[in-house]
């Protein structure tokens, strides 16, 4: 009796070894999502070539430049453009920001971070979310080959009451 219960303890910690294992492998990419954010670029042109704005990691504006024309567009009109390429820019850092989210994450927690931006930024810009055409992304590294916990990897931990859930 006591060597039965005995077992059962042993299995019980082994499938919790295991599940600690499977949680760590899931965070092991961590770090290589944090270096591909950092290095998250998105420059926006205007139509007209007047503005551009190159915006980073977070959506941060990292650089705007004006071609030697833009003074002559008159500082209203100059000032939409500004801020419209800028919008563009940060849009576009922020989206390709969570789709590096997604590529870590997205599976393991059930959670779809590039449709819930493109989402927030339709509603605060009263956009579809389309891409300008004159919207130029910096090329993305490829990504590192990984492997995708399959839906046999799944564990109890992460199921239901995801942390990451509103």
């Amino acid at each position: 009796m006591l060597s039965a219960h005995m077992d059962q303890l042993i299995a019980q910690f082994e499938n919790f070894q295991a599940k600690v294992r499977q949680a760590e492998a899931r965070f092991a990419g961590v770090a290589d999502m944090q270096e591909r954010i950092a290095q998250v670029e998105t420059s926006v042109t205007s139509p007209d070539g007047n503005v551009t704005v190159v915006a980073g990691a977070g959506g941060a504006v990292t650089n705007l430049r004006l071609a030697p024309g833009a003074a002559r567009l008159g500082s209203d009109r100059l000032a939409e453009l500004i801020m419209t390429t800028m919008r563009q820019a940060v849009a576009g850092a922020v989206q390709q920001q969570a789709g590096i989210v997604d590529d870590a994450f997205g599976d393991a927690f059930g959670i779809n971070t590039s449709e819930q931006v493109r989402q927030a930024q339709a509603e605060a810009f009263g956009t579809v979310g389309q891409e300008p055409a004159s919207q130029q992304q910096a090329p993305q590294q490829a990504p590192r080959p990984g492997r995708r916990p399959s839906p046999g990897d799944d564990d109890d931990y992460f199921d239901q009451d995801s942390i990451l859930r509103s």
